[in-house]
């Protein structure tokens, strides 16, 4: 059974920082392509950053500068170090793990307050 396991949410004033985990569980977690994506209320989903199997990484632009992913292949684990957060930040952040089929984990909850 595929368990993605996102932590870390909360919430934090604007200017400050948060970290998100997602633990990852049956699957082979290094060949997989890990991403996180965000969805604000009214927002479609979007994606925010993603590092290959290969830890290539790639960025939103809205996030470049300021947000970092990252992974520990011996925790099963990636993560989203997320410095001066913005009120636009805002929203419920989703792990995903993608190699041929696409694993969503349940999300956790961001608010940056102005």
């Amino acid at each position: 059974q595929v368990q993605l396991v996102e932590s870390g949410g909360g919430l934090v004033q604007a200017g400050g920082s948060l970290r998100l985990s997602c633990s990852a569980s049956g699957i082979m977690f290094t060949i997989n392509d890990m991403g996180w994506y965000r969805q604000a209320p009214g927002k479609q989903r979007e994606l925010v950053a993603v590092i290959t199997s290969g830890y290539r990484t790639n960025y939103a632009d809205s996030v470049k500068g300021r947000f970092t992913i990252s992974r520990d292949n011996s925790k099963n684990t990636v993560y989203l170090q997320m410095n001066s957060l913005k009120p636009e930040d805002t929203g419920v952040y989703y792990c995903n793990a993608r190699y041929r089929v696409v694993y969503w984990g349940q999300g956790t909850q961001v608010t940056v307050s102005s």
